[in-house]
């Protein structure tokens, strides 16, 4: 019970998930106000809830231990890495699922065989503003539970 009670205390806790939950909850919402909804949607999108999990938890790292300790060091490391994989091998993936789709029809067309699968996901990196707003969520959240 303790380490329950621990977790849900931890300020670095819960910024960490506070900026994960309302980057996605903002992903419902912009979809909404679209009028799109789409589940696929909470993997990819306006704004990076990768971008805004990892930015909060180095934020409020760095805020709690400082920018010489060595969580804070692991986190922004973490930090980095989560984000250029969200826009950099994601966003490589998504180029591929759209050119095996284009593919995938051409073969259609031709009356050929298509891949064994049939439809690939082609929504799966972010945006540069993506992964902006998404830093901006997870700074933000990381001061406000900073300072209560």
């Amino acid at each position: 019970m303790d380490f329950l009670v621990d977790l849900f205390t931890n300020k670095i806790f819960i910024a960490t998930v506070a900026a994960w939950l309302i980057a996605q909850l903002l992903k419902i919402v912009i979809d909404l106000i679209k009028g799109v909804f789409s589940k696929e949607r909470l993997y990819g999108g306006m704004p990076s809830s990768h971008s805004a999990t990892v930015a909060a938890l180095a934020t409020i790292t760095g805020l709690y231990y400082g920018s010489g300790s060595f969580e804070f060091v692991m986190a922004l490391i973490f930090g980095i890495l989560v984000i250029f994989d969200s826009r950099g091998v994601r966003f490589e993936t998504q180029r591929q699922g759209k050119a095996l789709n284009n593919l995938n029809e051409e073969r259609l067309e031709e009356g050929k065989q298509p891949l064994d699968i049939i439809k690939f996901k082609e929504k799966l990196g972010h945006s540069m503003a993506e992964i902006v707003v998404g830093m901006l969520i997870g700074i933000v959240c990381a001061i406000i539970i900073n300072r209560i």
